[in-house]
């Protein structure tokens, strides 16, 4: 019982011992959420670059591409590869290190800066534990805060492959900005590249064929070695049989009635159409001739 006092009374000294947050952001995962409160006063630099970011959306729809557990879950690259990722200045920037900011409990926040001094861009940690070998080698700029401290060692508990690669990688959905005290903060229209920009640069060139024109479809393109051929000229051209286009000497090239026996019956049926019209002229003359007998006797 005494260990346990002794242990919050030292965790509530380390707290005390921070200097207050003045910022504060909502991390929406595809897991759970994160309150991250901000040190903006003691890392101005900082704060600006990830507040801004999380404006206009560039952390959205990306993961958390490393865990290591007992240690730190790693994110803020939009590749999700751990070598991506631009800072809001449009190259990396210094540290700001803090004498009253340190890795003395988990869920501090902090830059990835490939281990190299003042090469901070987009990219950041959140500890699972204490970390005091980090000191003086990292930006820490917030703290995850409240109950959301669980959430977090929820994620830690992600399993892993060989290489601290998440098998199901958390995603941060989104980024609810909640205390902001840069006024003068706007943010910039981005266009997220696509990630690869062209399908076909990754296609091997055997595979990759030229499109052909196809000359069924309409187009307004001019295409090559072909003509249209005009609506008259269709028109002159004779209609053909199969018999006659197709070379098949099993097929017959002999008229299956003569145009002789076509001509006569033309002729016939000519003579038939002019009696039947004659005839009907002799029944119409009758019919008008006794009517006008029927008149005259009444």
């Amino acid at each position: 019982y005494q260990r346990r006092v002794h242990g919050i009374q030292k965790m509530s000294n380390v707290y005390q011992q921070e200097p207050p947050t003045s910022g504060k952001e909502i991390l929406s995962t595809s897991h759970c959420d994160l309150e991250i409160e901000l040190w903006t006063q003691e890392t101005p630099r900082t704060c600006r670059n990830f507040l801004q970011l999380s404006m206009e959306g560039y952390f959205d729809n990306t993961i958390f591409h490393r865990i290591v557990k007992g240690f730190m879950i790693q994110g803020g690259d939009p590749e999700g590869t751990g070598t991506g990722g631009q800072s809001i200045y449009g190259a990396p920037f210094n540290d700001e290190l803090h004498s009253r900011l340190r890795f003395s409990h988990r869920g501090i926040v902090a830059m990835v800066n490939d281990n190299q001094p003042n090469n901070n861009k987009s990219q950041f940690f959140i500890t699972l534990d204490q970390c005091s070998w980090l000191e003086r080698k990292h930006t820490i700029f917030g703290k995850v805060v409240g109950d959301t401290l669980y959430n977090l060692m929820a994620i830690g508990d992600e399993e892993v492959d060989k290489n601290e690669r998440p098998f199901t990688p958390p995603m941060i959905r989104r980024i609810e900005i909640v205390l902001n005290p840069f006024e003068d903060i706007f943010p910039r229209d981005l266009k997220k590249p696509k990630y690869p920009e062209k399908i076909a640069d990754l296609l091997p060139q055997s595979k990759i064929k030229k499109p052909v024109d196809n000359v069924s479809l309409l187009s307004f393109a001019d295409a090559e070695d072909f003509e249209v051929e005009s609506a008259a000229s269709i028109q002159k051209k004779k209609m053909i049989s199969s018999h006659d286009a197709l070379n098949d000497p099993s097929l017959s090239k002999e008229y299956a009635v003569s145009p002789e026996f076509l001509a006569k019956d033309k002729e016939k049926r000519k003579l038939a159409e002019e009696k039947k019209e004659k005839l009907q002229q002799y029944i119409f003359l009758k019919k008008k001739m006794l009517a006008e007998a029927v008149h005259s006797f009444s």
